[in-house]
């Protein structure tokens, strides 16, 4: 293996952990417009992964399935995932299974929304 060979190893993850921060960033400024903390500190994402040539997959739920921005929100993180550059493309999916409980809630937000 040559130095070159070496060095696009090197920065492969690392540049695959850093499009990972920045899509992790973007999710943080969407929250639920009825709730005052962010949807990831609420514990709506569910998974993240980001495959090879920058395509960004997450897996998320709402607090209901009747929840008034079902459209919105996953809407919204698509549109905030797809301004970020380098992303190729971007699927949101939703799920309710696991059914979304206040236990998947960072401290943060529970403190936030007085639950501690």
């Amino acid at each position: 293996m040559n130095d070159v060979e070496r060095k696009e190893e090197q920065v492969t993850p690392s540049a695959e952990s850093d499009l990972r921060e920045k899509v992790l960033a973007a999710i943080k400024t969407v929250y639920d417009p009825e709730i005052p903390v962010d949807i990831y500190e609420l514990g709506l994402i569910y998974e993240i992964n980001v495959f090879p040539i920058n395509n960004v997959y997450v897996l998320m739920t709402l607090t209901s399935p009747s929840c008034p921005s079902a459209e919105v929100i996953p809407g919204e993180v698509e549109q905030k995932l797809k301004e970020i550059e380098g992303v190729n493309d971007v699927k949101v999916e939703l799920t309710f299974d696991p059914p979304y409980s206040q236990d998947m809630m960072s401290e943060a937000a529970k403190l936030e929304l007085g639950f501690m």
